[in-house]
């Protein structure tokens, strides 16, 4: 008896899993684009046990792995967006419904946290537009003659 409620116990806790990963990046050694400033590279993992097509506790799904852990992971860490967004998800029909008779379905999701830098002001925005770029052509010069007294 007791044996059959610690198994329980293993499988509910087993049951749903999920982990975040993060690591901070230097600006001057990651590209992400221009006008972007990359702050960390995160991954987002979850996994839901089934037995007998019943999910345990903690389903699994592309909103939870995308939204609710990559995203806000990103805003806490001060970024503005994720770019270089990457996911997947284990299917839920098809052949892969067998896999709930006993087994697990897993979603993942990564990215790069990044800020949006906005360009410096230009002080003379006031002053109208700039001026286009010089002529390549010389400017024509008529020769002037002089009449004589």
């Amino acid at each position: 008896m007791l044996r059959g409620l610690l198994l329980g116990i293993v499988i509910v806790v087993a049951s749903a899993c999920s982990s975040l990963s993060t690591v901070r990046l230097q600006p001057e050694n990651v590209e992400v684009g221009p006008g972007l400033r990359p702050v960390a590279a995160i991954q987002a993992n979850a996994s839901s046990a089934y037995l007998l097509f019943i999910p345990l506790p903690g389903g699994v799904s592309l909103d939870r792995v995308v939204n609710r852990m990559l995203i806000v992971a990103a805003k806490t860490m001060g970024a503005d967006k994720v770019v270089n967004l990457q996911f997947s998800v284990t299917p839920d029909d098809g052949i892969w419904t067998l896999r709930k008779v006993i087994g697990w379905r897993s979603a993942e999701a990564s990215g790069i946290a990044v800020q949006v830098m906005t360009p410096a002001a230009d002080p003379a925005a006031d002053e109208g537009p700039e001026p286009g770029p010089p002529s390549e052509t010389p400017p024509t010069t008529t020769p002037t003659t002089t009449t004589p007294p």
